[in-house]
């Protein structure tokens, strides 16, 4: 099976910059004004009418940037599969259906993305700072 290739054409040198200044100017114009809808969509215009211009008159200011799809798929696979690896190194799983619902000395209601966790079944009160007494399981 053949590998696919795909090209990404790319404005360069002065093209860029001037691209990036339409943006900057159109979205100083938007704020400057609060035409934020429908402006925004007339900045895209303004934005994809440059490239068509530029492609047309000077088709030299792009340059074309070669995309090996078959790479690029197991380029999203590794970044998915080190952030999950990453995210189940991070730490303890806390169990918030062991807290209690109400903290017993200050009467605070008690919820897992608000106390302070300071073990992985084990949590202080937001409120008070007083240790939790965790369910049994």
């Amino acid at each position: 099976m053949g590998k696919k290739h795909k090209e990404k054409e790319e404005l360069t040198g002065g093209w860029e910059k001037l691209h990036a200044v339409i943006w900057l100017l159109g979205l100083a114009v938007i704020a400057w004004q609060g035409w934020w809808w429908p402006g925004i969509l007339v900045l895209v215009a303004i934005s994809v009418l440059f490239e068509a211009i530029i492609k047309k008159f000077a088709p030299e200011a792009f340059v074309k940037i070669p995309i090996d799809a078959d790479e690029e798929n197991k380029t999203s696979n590794t970044r998915t599969a080190s952030f999950t690896s990453s995210q189940a190194a991070a730490g303890p799983v806390h169990r918030s259906d062991l807290l209690p619902t109400n903290c017993p000395r200050c009467g605070a209601p008690t919820r897992g993305h608000e106390v302070k966790w300071t073990g992985a079944q084990s949590a202080d009160c937001p409120f008070c700072g007083s240790n939790l007494p965790m369910k049994s399981a």
